[in-house]
């Protein structure tokens, strides 16, 4: 599992740390986010039928950019522990949004007082080699936001910047 670091302009708050894996398949990839802390000052999203649904990222959620090795091009998927989805494909930094097309997708997640583990299957067309950022939006109960990821750029969280996608993938396991 990889460390995800919290961003410098963001201030120490009830989660300890956040430890990310993804595993590519032939058909996609497996991800597990690992949050450890003090989970019920989290605001965590209730369960909701599975299904693709929008700004997921405005509470706590977990988060994959794929870039294919040598494009502009990438894909973003949001995933919440409510079980709601999305994917969204890129032509350029923030440029040329759409719905990203997902043959599969399947998010489960557990929590405890101590920690919250989200376990996502991704079923679709993932090239490699590719550069990924893993990373977490986590919301307190009282509304404050931490941003986490493998790397960041400079300024504000951004985790559209090339900057995050700093894991290199070189193929299927």
């Amino acid at each position: 599992m990889y460390s995800l670091i919290l961003h410098p302009d963001c201030e120490a708050g009830p989660v300890q740390s956040v430890k990310a894996s993804v595993e590519p398949t032939h058909s996609g990839c497996q991800l597990r986010f690992v949050i450890r802390g003090d989970i019920t000052q989290l605001s965590i999203p209730g369960f909701m039928p599975p299904g693709r649904a929008d700004e997921l990222w405005q509470t706590t959620c977990c988060e994959m950019f794929w870039q294919h090795e040598g494009t502009s091009a990438y894909r973003e998927f949001n995933l919440s522990p409510s079980s709601e989805w999305a994917c969204y494909d890129f032509a350029g930094r923030r440029e040329g949004r759409t719905n990203g097309e997902v043959g599969a997708m399947a998010i489960a997640h557990a929590h405890n007082g101590e920690e919250l583990v989200l376990h996502a299957s991704i079923g679709t067309d993932l090239p490699v080699p590719a550069r990924v950022a893993l990373t977490a939006i986590i919301e307190t109960r009282d509304g404050t936001k931490q941003y986490w990821s493998l790397s960041f750029g400079e300024g504000e969280p951004d985790f559209h910047d090339p900057a995050c996608r700093s894991l290199k993938l070189a193929g299927a396991l």
